[in-house]
């Protein structure tokens, strides 16, 4: 099913983006198991390391099993459009049953609006609807303006995409369904836990003018008053095969099913949040940031969110605003995109006059609630406030200096903070641990994401002695992997392929060391943006961070998340010696006398 439903967004559209982009390659196999066993060095004592040594070289023998994958790997890259990309897709998100918000859903919290008042809001909500619809019209005339891709070489496959696409739940894998080619014609705004679909193209096939939208979402407020609704978009929160069972006795009931069909098919979600509320300066980023990633709890704005479609667009009444999205359809680039062409969007001026033509009142959707479906929210709230309440936030604008300073030098800045993330993690417990830091493939046709594994035991040393020999190390190990020669999404196609071949597991794979080598308590990510916004996700592990950064021209954003319930993690700690570790850093740089 999964296939399928990509399959149909590509077609005509996919050749106007990616005909000129090139395939991803195969890693050697001698250069990725190298690599693997690089990686390893300063996490494994020498009796373990050397034992992992005597492994990979037993798989990596002329006429054993690595060859034989890797020959398998290779035939699969000149017979599909990407050799990794859907198998990487099943198996980290389809195929995981961890609920979606904090787990997997990335949040991006944006700069806050000068508004405090319903009003504002409405008005806001509709220049961003507005904005999203005129992006959809560049995306389906099959070109992107130069000013977006000048500099990039990216395969924009995605683009079609991100609209009317719904992660659908299922028993033991979800699957994506796309609803491009049938051309749907409305949006679902939320508010009060209450679903509307609205219609945003008149019946001759123009869009509606801001006008048009606004008076439309001036009805929305009048029919949405009362928050006695039982908050059903908190089902989609659960553990997937949790969600995926209620989901099939949800749509045995026509009513329902019409419902959640206007929810997945609709080109995006709007989430009109009530207010929060206020808290200290000092912790509002913060705040901001856990809104848009989780709705706050069942008793804030959670029951508003739909967690299971591409694209959610929030607005609050205090000028927060942000956008939540599914990965297994969307992902950075794209997205950063998307928010760049929304943010020039909006500092324009509305382009025409709403006709003075009757518009039929936005459609309320409705669910018939049985006892096992009441039952079934109850869980649900229990269980996303006790995930809610475990999650620790802690955003913060670092103002000492960013990325100018470093290309002053000239140094990478994504590679220099991962130094830093690095020695703060260090200095927090005295040990390494394995990181991931999410770069994109976007320059192949089909790519996703690798992983960049960030500095050794000995980068650590290089920045206590001097910056520029580090930084030449750190930019080899980021260029290899936006070349194509990463190493994680190549060991995973070796163990899928011997899956695949219907071999047992290579037991390289099934190593303790591997297991520790994967288990990423460190996960990053670099949200580059021209704007003052900040991604926010979870941990991969129970006993880790996840880090997000922006760096902008003289400081940086930051987003650190950890699990309240692991004793040796702490966001605000991590944050506290992170920024000690930038200072270090800029130490280096500008010494004092």
């Amino acid at each position: 099913a999964f296939t399928s439903a990509r399959a149909e967004a590509h077609g005509s559209q996919e050749l106007c983006f990616s005909s000129n982009v090139p395939p991803q390659p195969v890693p050697p196999l001698a250069h990725t198991l190298q690599g693997y066993l690089k990686a390893l060095e300063p996490l494994l004592p020498a009796e373990e390391l050397n034992h992992t040594r005597r492994m990979v070289h037993e798989f990596s023998r002329r006429g054993g099993l690595g060859p034989k994958l890797q020959e398998g790997l290779e035939k699969r890259a000149r017979t599909t459009r990407n050799w990794i990309a859907d198998w990487w897709v099943q198996w980290a998100y389809l195929e995981s049953r961890q609920p979606l918000p904090v787990h997997s859903n990335p949040a991006i919290s944006l700069p806050r609006r000068d508004f405090n008042d319903w009003r504002s809001q409405l008005m806001f909500a509709t220049k961003l609807i507005a904005a999203v619809l005129d992006f959809k019209t560049i995306i389906s005339s099959g070109k992107l303006p130069p000013e977006y891709m000048r500099g990039k070489r990216l395969c924009g496959d995605l683009y079609p995409l991100l609209f009317s696409s719904c992660r659908i739940p299922g028993p033991k894998h979800d699957y994506i369904a796309h609803y491009g080619r049938r051309a749907p014609k409305h949006i679902t705004v939320v508010r009060n836990y209450q679903f509307f679909q609205l219609e945003v193209y008149n019946s001759d096939g123009s869009r509606m003018t801001e006008g048009q939208i606004h008076s439309q979402l001036l009805r929305i407020r009048s029919q949405s008053w009362k928050t006695d609704k039982e908050p059903m978009g908190i089902l989609t929160s659960e553990h997937r095969h949790t969600w995926g069972e209620a989901y099939n006795r949800l749509l045995k009931d026509k009513l329902n099913q019409d419902s959640v069909r206007s929810i997945e098919t609709g080109l995006f979600s709007l989430c009109l949040d009530s207010p929060v509320m206020r808290i200290s300066d000092e912790k509002y980023a913060s705040r901001k940031a856990a809104q848009v990633l989780h709705g706050g709890g069942t008793y804030s704005n959670s029951g508003n969110r739909w967690f299971d479609k591409t694209l959610q667009f929030v607005v609050g009444e205090d000028g927060s605003w942000g956008l939540l999205y599914e990965q297994a359809t969307a992902e950075g680039p794209p997205i950063a995109t998307l928010l760049h062409h929304i943010l020039e969007y909006c500092e324009k001026p509305e382009p025409k006059r709403a006709p003075l033509v009757p518009l039929p009142m936005p459609k309320k959707l409705y669910f018939n609630i049985d006892r096992e479906i009441k039952w079934d929210i109850e869980q649900a709230k229990q269980n996303l406030d006790i995930l809610i309440n475990d999650l620790d936030v802690n955003v913060f604008n670092f103002k000492r200096f960013g990325k100018d300073l470093l290309k002053a030098h000239k140094l990478s800045p994504n590679s220099c903070i991962q130094v830093a993330l690095q020695l703060a993690y260090y200095r927090s417990v005295t040990v390494l641990c394995p990181t991931c830091d999410i770069a994109s493939q976007r320059m192949f046709r089909g790519g996703r994401t690798e992983v960049i594994r960030s500095p050794t035991e000995q980068s650590l040393r290089f920045i206590l002695k001097g910056g520029n020999r580090l930084s030449v190390q750190i930019l080899f190990l980021v260029f290899q992997v936006l070349d194509g020669y990463g190493i994680d999404r190549h060991l995973l196609g070796l163990k899928l392929q011997a899956i695949n071949e219907g071999l047992s597991i290579p037991k390289i794979f099934m190593d303790t060391a591997f297991g520790f080598a994967t288990h990423w308590k460190l996960r990053t990510g670099q949200m580059p943006t021209n704007t003052d916004s900040v991604m926010c996700f979870g941990p991969l592990v129970p006993d880790g961070y996840a880090v997000c950064y922006n760096p902008q021209a003289d400081h940086v954003h930051f987003s650190i998340t950890a699990f309240n319930c692991c004793k040796e993690t702490n966001a605000e700690t991590l944050a506290s010696t992170l920024k000690d570790s930038l200072c270090v850093l800029q130490e280096l740089l500008q010494p004092t006398v």
